[in-house]
């Protein structure tokens, strides 16, 4: 199984919404103690969980081109498809609240874009973070939100979004991705 976490490369970028899914690779990473490596155009760990062999990505092509990362990883590990989990933000998603999906459109999210385009298909399951956005803001510059910090009242809550998050990815590899719709959607 890979879990993909979206997000972009450098220090102006942490903390922000659109790295959310960079910051529960890292902290999967910690939890099972998984090293990361630095090639496929990102960062990349090997390990086990919960006795499953698990791959760790975070693209650092930057998010609209994540794809690229994502293509040059299954490719060299010839990872099906269907054994991928994509883990990123998503605005029109409540912030704290997570959905999770078999497969669909990008729903404007550019990494996602970028990976169904390199990928040729849509049909791979995503962990969607919701980062949330302001009712005055929807219509207006959704990258700038994006890009923003968090602020210091949702960083308060990261740490059981970020469990929350894993304890799904979690389900998903010992029971599948229905359970897990059933259980965390």
């Amino acid at each position: 199984m890979l879990i993909v976490g979206l997000g972009n490369p450098g220090d102006e970028y942490k903390q922000t919404r659109h790295n959310i899914g960079f910051m529960l690779i890292d902290r999967i990473a910690k939890e099972f103690n998984i090293s990361m490596k630095r090639k496929f155009q990102g960062m990349y760990g090997i390990g086990e969980i919960l006795g499953k062999k698990v791959y760790l990505l975070k693209p650092e092509t930057y998010m609209n081109r994540s794809g690229i990362s994502v293509r040059d990883f299954i490719d060299f590990y010839k990872i099906d498809i269907s054994d991928i989990i994509v883990a990123h933000d998503d605005i029109h998603i409540t912030f704290g609240s997570i959905k999770l999906k078999h497969n669909g459109t990008a729903g404007g999210h550019n990494g996602i874009k970028s990976m169904i385009n390199m990928l040729s298909t849509q049909e791979f399951k995503r962990l969607k973070i919701g980062v949330g956005m302001d009712m005055d803001m929807r219509g207006g510059d959704q990258s700038s939100y994006v890009l923003g910090k968090f602020k210091s009242d949702e960083l308060k809550s990261m740490d059981g979004i970020l469990g929350r998050s894993q304890s799904a990815f979690e389900l998903i590899l010992t029971d599948g991705i229905v359970k897990a719709m059933n259980e965390f959607n």
